[in-house]
């Protein structure tokens, strides 16, 4: 069986799974083992299997060399706890699996993961304000129509009334859009590019629409500084200063100007331990729980670098603000301290890089599902913002010159000629969003 590339679309964690335990069936060799003087046919040493899993998984595009053996064990061990693989003697159940010397084998057939069926969230429709509904006050009567002579001057001062033997045209008083009716508009259209960068029919298997909250999107798109982060309205969610000290103390390093110089060794690796275990207490990642699969299904993309950043940059909107705060300043942190020659090694046996994709993959990306590789997948994901952070995590320039326009042009419209005209309107505006 040959490894093929899973690209966006529902399940997409669920498929990877199912894939690697029929690549790792099919291609872990078997054959007799002796242990405590007696033979198992058929069986295969815990050093083997991760030998043979960690190659496969280096081998197979929709991962890559980046996987780690420690990672390739933590997957094992969720194989032998949910009964992928059991030991010579057939049990299982427990994450003990070790990278050691103990026997063990395939059950006759491995459960695969099912696909869920979930209820259709159902497409969320802008309500735009109604053209043919009038304002109270002035008379909607009919205007009277009367033939006269106009040259381009005159049209131009007049071009509301009808002439000649053209239908006579009524003025449309609208309601003026509201803050809602705007913020259901970044909504729409932000969820219907991301559906087309993605190349889905619906975005319903990836995404709940109801659970995206339209103001966290205009939130993260005008609140932010000069830097690009976004900027809290509630300030009891914002980071504690002396994480955000111990943050800057590791990126400027050996500068630290918000805490005193150190006099020990290994003040560093103690300020890095003190940032992770903050960042590990979280209760869910800062991707959230409830975009776990959206995030999963860009990861198909990395194929197509300009793709995934696109997919990366509209999907981080939809994070609540604090979120995408968060997000933005662990990111950055993490890309700077791999970059910083002068930081002393916060690990002897690990990359800088490495360590930092180890240390904060699961606080990003995670998922509520056990039977899931989301660690292979998060630290996969988490590479690729560090390699792309200040692009992904600004704000996509493109759509939102896109969506004001859009605004603005319905902010402008004032009359309606007339029932063919009317007509005309709503397929223009049926036409904007089929472009999107």
């Amino acid at each position: 069986m040959e490894p093929r590339l899973v690209g966006p679309g529902p399940y997409r964690a669920t498929r990877l799974w199912n894939e690697i335990i029929e690549l790792f069936r099919a291609g872990m060799p078997l054959r007799k083992h002796r242990c405590r003087f007696k033979s198992y046919e058929r069986c295969f040493k815990a050093s083997e299997a991760v030998e043979c899993l960690h190659e496969l998984l280096g081998s197979n595009q929709n991962f890559g060399p980046e996987v780690t053996r420690d990672q390739t064990v933590k997957l094992l061990k969720k194989f032998l706890k949910n009964h992928v693989i059991e030991d010579i003697k057939g049990r299982w159940g427990k994450e003990d699996f070790e990278d050691d010397g103990r026997l063990y084998r395939f059950p006759p057939s491995s459960p695969l993961k099912s696909y869920p069926k979930k209820p259709s969230c159902g497409k969320e429709v802008i309500k735009f304000p109604d053209w043919n509904e009038p304002r109270a006050g002035p008379s909607q009567e009919p205007i009277p129509v009367k033939c006269v002579a106009m040259n381009s001057e005159m049209w131009y001062k007049r071009h509301s009334i009808a002439i000649g033997e053209v239908p006579a045209c009524k003025l449309v008083f609208r309601r003026e859009l509201t803050q809602t009716n705007i913020e259901e508009i970044w909504k729409s259209m932000t969820l219907s590019r991301l559906q087309k960068v993605l190349g889905l029919d619906s975005l319903d298997e990836v995404l709940d629409t109801k659970l995206v909250n339209s103001k966290h999107i205009v939130q993260n798109v005008y609140n932010v500084n000069k830097q690009g982060i976004v900027t809290l309205e509630d300030k009891s969610k914002e980071l504690p200063h002396w994480i955000l000290s111990a943050m800057k103390c590791l990126v400027n390093w050996p500068s630290c100007s918000d805490l005193k110089q150190p006099t020990y060794s290994g003040f560093e690796r103690d300020v890095f331990k003190t940032i992770v275990d903050y960042f590990s207490q979280m209760k869910e990642p800062l991707l959230t729980f409830n975009f776990f699969d959206v995030f999963v299904s860009v990861l198909g993309l990395l194929q197509k670098p300009s793709k995934a950043v696109e997919a990366l940059q509209i999907s981080c909107l939809l994070l609540p603000p604090e979120n995408r705060k968060r997000l933005q300043l662990l990111v950055r942190m993490m890309a700077r301290i791999s970059l910083n020659q002068d930081l002393p090694r916060l690990s002897e046996s690990v990359r800088t890089r490495t360590l930092m994709v180890q240390a904060f993959s699961r606080c990003i990306l995670c998922s509520k599902d056990e039977i899931d590789l989301d660690e292979l997948l998060a630290a996969k994901l988490v590479s690729f913002l560090m390699d792309n952070y200040q692009e992904i995590l600004s704000v996509p320039s493109a759509l939102k010159s896109s969506i004001e326009d859009h605004v603005v042009h319905l902010q402008r419209v004032q009359v309606n000629l007339n029932t063919k005209g009317q007509l005309a309107l709503k397929n223009h505006w049926q036409l904007c969003w089929k472009k999107l």
